[in-house]
């Protein structure tokens, strides 16, 4: 599984802590039909950074000393050293909801609170790109005159490991928070508990195992005996539909029905300005560069680099130039 699906995991310890105060660590990835996987997990005695510099050297070496591209986890100091420690190379971003449930308790004494945070939350999720957001910062900090907030400042400096635009031109799975090993943390509700002790525990972990590994099969079963319907007319839809599972399919048609969503309204030579609407008299605007002699598209949103998926703002570019097939780079494997 870590072979095929270990490009990006979560990694979590605020699940479970057992009778004996170990905390149960998981690796997460995600698999081909969008399900959270389990990649291995460590019982810890300790939350510092020798503990977790021995736990991710102990998991890399079962892993065939194959390190991930990248890993995702909440601003735990000691958990950063030692991801630093033992896989130097790697990406390594911070859960963005573990940062931004902080906010209103970071931010709620101001008097001018509800401003800050609409600010806040602007230039995070709304700035397509670094200078766009180093802009709206800017703005905001001088507008409510922030410039002494240690947390603010702290967060700005670290802006690289969690704010969006910084890191959408990587491949994250399309994940940018630990929601996954919440979600693991979900499922293993039902097989263990902080009264379980330890010969139990391995226990109930091989059948939480093979209960992920049937749901598996049965989506795969599903994929195998079910057509979905194509929506549309347009080639590039059989072709992707032929060799995706179901839930990676209907990713892709939600991006190919908001094609009538978007709008191009200007080209220039192999730049496209496209319009979306959002509803509501609310408007995104997109810059798509389209190399014809390549076939190569890329659009500002990142979509693609970040989830595998081509956007939408992408797709009616291709459309508007006659391209019928998506080149085999445009579908990952």
């Amino acid at each position: 599984a870590y072979k095929y699906f270990g490009d990006v995991i979560t990694f979590d310890t605020t699940y479970l802590t057992n009778k004996y105060d170990m905390p149960f660590a998981p690796f997460v990835g995600v698999n081909h039909h969008g399900q959270s996987i389990l990649l291995g997990c460590g019982l810890i005695s300790r939350e510092d950074t020798e503990t977790f510099t021995w736990l991710f050297e102990a998991w890399l070496s079962c892993m065939s000393d194959s390190p991930p591209l990248g890993i995702i986890t909440d601003q735990d100091k000691a958990m950063q050293k030692a991801i630093e420690n033992v896989f130097s190379t790697i990406r390594h971003r911070w859960c963005l909801w573990h940062i931004m449930k902080k906010v209103p308790e970071k931010l709620g004494a101001f008097k001018e609170r509800e401003g800050i945070i609409s600010s806040l939350l602007s230039a995070v999720y709304d700035s397509l790109s670094s200078d766009a957001f180093e802009e709206a910062w800017h703005c905001m900090i001088t507008e409510y005159d922030l410039w002494d907030n240690d947390w603010l400042n702290g967060l700005y400096e670290e802006r690289h490991r969690w704010v969006p635009c910084y890191l959408k031109d990587y491949f994250w799975v399309g994940m940018s928070t630990t929601q996954r090993s919440e979600s693991m943390n979900a499922f293993f509700d039902g097989f263990v508990n902080s009264k379980t002790n330890l010969k139990q525990f391995v226990k109930q972990y091989e059948n939480a195992l093979r209960r992920k590994a049937e749901l598996e099969w049965q989506a795969d079963a599903k994929c195998f005996s079910k057509r979905t319907p194509c929506v549309s007319r347009y080639e590039m839809e059989r072709q992707v539909e032929e060799v995706y599972t179901i839930s990676k399919f209907k990713e892709f048609q939600e991006e190919l029905t908001a094609l009538m969503y978007c709008d191009i309204s200007d080209s220039v030579g192999s730049i496209y300005q496209i319009i979306e609407s959002f509803g509501q008299g609310r408007r995104g605007f997109f810059e798509v560069v389209f190399e014809e002699a390549e076939c190569e598209v890329t659009c500002i949103c990142s979509k693609f680099q970040f989830r595998g998926i081509l956007c939408r703002h992408s797709l009616a570019v291709l459309i508007r130039n006659s391209i019928e097939l998506l080149l085999e780079r445009y579908i990952l494997s």
